[in-house]
């Protein structure tokens, strides 16, 4: 990507098979950074990893996991010798309203804080002996980071969670020089968000577009934004031109929340 150098660089992106992950990883690529990427599809994982290879005309290493159980997570990272930079990505959003009951919501809710909690804390931990001194690690949190919606509870408590953790994490690897940030999309058009408007509309009777159009009403510029809008925040992060930053959240999400 134009005004982005990760030439020599190891790089690895998790949950990169669509969305926002995919799109980093090419824009990673594209800035000619050596890649890994890692997601739950091993199909789609490894398509990606071909299409990447080939449009950018780069070795992709390919990483299927779920980072949800320890011993893959430390399996898939084996394969690495060392991460200049961790684009923590990969989470799951799921609707959790607390007016239903039942085993399919807590189970829902059990899912979501394992995958974006504690799939994220195995990850690092996983890959920091594996970072040299002033590498950089870069977590995707979300605009209900700093504020909620309501039926998504499980959600909203592991983005505020993924926050206190970048920040501890700031502080317990400023000594080395690892800097950690996280990025914080708004209504990105993924398959995820897609997923949550369509569950949403059949829980509540509305419809689709009427979600959506609630949502991006909270914006103070219009639009409904596709995942390239936010990989150059990933990459201004992971990049030397933002040294002296560490422990922030950066918001690309149309105004939606501000500080």
């Amino acid at each position: 990507m134009a005004g982005f150098d990760f030439s020599g660089k190891n790089v690895l992106v998790t949950g990169a098979s669509s969305g926002i992950g995919l799109a980093v990883a090419r824009g990673f690529a594209a800035a000619g950074a050596n890649l890994s990427i890692l997601a739950l599809d091993g199909d789609r994982l490894a398509a990606a990893s071909t299409a990447i290879g080939e449009e950018f005309d780069c070795p992709v290493t390919a990483l299927p996991c779920d980072i949800r159980d320890r011993e893959a997570v430390r399996g898939a990272l084996s394969r690495l010798d060392r991460i200049d930079c961790l684009i923590n990505n990969a989470g799951l959003e799921l609707l959790t309203p607390m007016a239903e009951e039942g085993d399919a919501v807590e189970a829902a809710f059990r899912s979501v804080i394992e995958t974006n909690v504690f799939g994220t804390y195995y990850v690092t931990r996983d890959a920091l002996p594996r970072m040299p001194d002033g590498s950089s690690i870069v977590a995707t949190a979300s605009v209900w980071a700093k504020s909620a919606e309501a039926g998504f509870s499980a959600y909203c408590a592991s983005k505020h969670a993924n926050l206190g953790f970048i920040r501890t994490l700031a502080l317990e690897l400023a000594p080395r020089r690892i800097r950690v940030n996280a990025v914080c999309p708004g209504y990105i058009n993924t398959e995820a968000a897609a997923l949550s408007v369509r569950t949403d509309a059949l829980r509540t009777g509305r419809s689709e577009t009427a979600i959506a159009a609630a949502w991006i009403a909270k914006q103070a510029l219009p639009g409904l934004m596709e995942p390239q809008a936010v990989v150059s925040s990933f990459l201004f992060l992971a990049s030397d031109l933002s040294a002296d930053i560490t422990g922030q959240s950066l918001h690309v999400d149309r105004g939606e929340f501000m500080d």
